[in-house]
């Protein structure tokens, strides 16, 4: 009984110190120009207007958003904030709104890599949760070819235990399954 409540405890240890350290912890990069910007799909809380603020800021040129909402499931008021973002292109910024397939990080990745390859481009900003960002970058590794520069959507994250039990256990299973899948390019 000992050794069971022993390998518990080094289990739960191991979980939350790994998942401490690959998803609560920021992996951002520094910003720098790239080809463009692409905007991963998520809850509708500011990347948005992140990715085209770092637009105008002149980052990019262009900047990709994800779109996986757009056959319904939108969140709150997603439908109006997308209409919007989607035909804020200026003469100085275009932006260009996707639905990825599959509708996932791998979806959005293979998408960047086929606009890279149209555009001749070799480098992108990809903003999500700062979460997010090891398997985000993980699956850019595996499906794009060019630089990717890592950013979090800025914003404060809950601070309960269950919260980041949930997240450290999605971002688990979600890295296992880039994994196992691959890109298919």
């Amino acid at each position: 009984m000992l050794s069971l409540v022993v390998a518990l405890v080094v289990f739960i240890a191991a979980y939350a110190g790994v998942g401490y350290q690959l998803f609560y912890r920021e992996h951002s990069d520094a910003l720098r120009k790239v080809d463009a910007i692409v905007v991963l799909g998520g809850e509708h809380d500011g990347r948005e207007d992140y990715g085209l603020q770092l637009a105008r800021e002149g980052y990019a040129k262009t900047v990709l958003i994800s779109d996986p909402y757009i056959n319904g499931g939108y969140h709150h008021g997603g439908q109006s904030l997308m209409q919007r973002v989607c035909s804020s292109g200026t003469a100085d910024i275009e932006v260009i709104c996707f639905s990825p397939d599959p509708s996932t990080t791998r979806g959005e990745a293979m998408f960047a890599q086929r606009m890279a390859k149209q555009r001749n481009w070799h480098s992108v900003i990809v903003i999500s949760w700062r979460y997010h960002l090891v398997r985000a970058r993980y699956i850019f590794g595996q499906c794009f070819d060019g630089d990717v520069v890592m950013r979090p959507v800025p914003r404060n994250y809950p601070s309960s235990t269950m919260f980041w039990a949930y997240t450290f256990a999605y971002q688990y299973a979600g890295l296992t399954k880039a994994a196992i899948l691959g890109c298919d390019r």
